[in-house]
């Protein structure tokens, strides 16, 4: 048996005068609406909140990559400790330039200490063995398909990582 459709108020419902008669031009919904909008919502929220952990895993991984990039700057240069407060702080002042908040020299510096901290020789092995030469990392393909791998190696949230520093 076919479920009857149930009248359910809205904006677009509107009242015009038929021989004197008021009569009502309504939408006409089936009795399973509220599930079907509930079942929407909850895709919906599902969604977001996948969206939100996915970007959570990329932004950990980006962060990690930018330390590795300053770790790997910083090797490369004579005297090491003054070397990498100048690449902090120019980094520093370009990025926030560039992107806003969240790279000043105490973030790029967790950023370092993050891939310190977990510097997964796994995770370079593989990644340096598909590339010819570091400069391959700057590619924006390669950035890309890193980024993804590096991502799932990160389960927790970037602040998770801070805390645990």
């Amino acid at each position: 048996m076919e479920a009857s459709p149930t009248f359910i108020p809205s904006a677009f419902n509107t009242w015009t005068r038929n021989g004197g008669i008021a009569m009502a031009n309504l939408p006409i919904m089936p009795e399973n609406y509220d599930n079907i909008r509930t079942g929407i919502v909850e895709l919906l929220k599902a969604a977001r909140s996948a969206a939100a952990r996915s970007v959570n895993s990329i932004m950990t991984a980006t962060y990690w990559e930018i330390g590795r990039r300053i770790v790997t700057l910083e090797q490369g240069g004579e005297h090491r400790a003054e070397y990498g407060e100048q690449l902090i702080e120019q980094l520093a002042g370009d990025l926030t330039r560039q992107f806003g908040r969240g790279f000043g020299r105490a973030n790029l510096r967790q950023m370092r200490a993050f891939y310190r901290a977990w510097p997964d020789p796994q995770i370079r092995q593989t990644l340096s063995g598909e590339f010819a030469s570091p400069n391959d990392f700057n590619a924006i393909g390669v950035v890309s398909s890193t980024t993804s791998i590096l991502a799932a190696r990160f389960a927790l949230p970037w602040s998770a990582y801070v805390r645990l520093l």
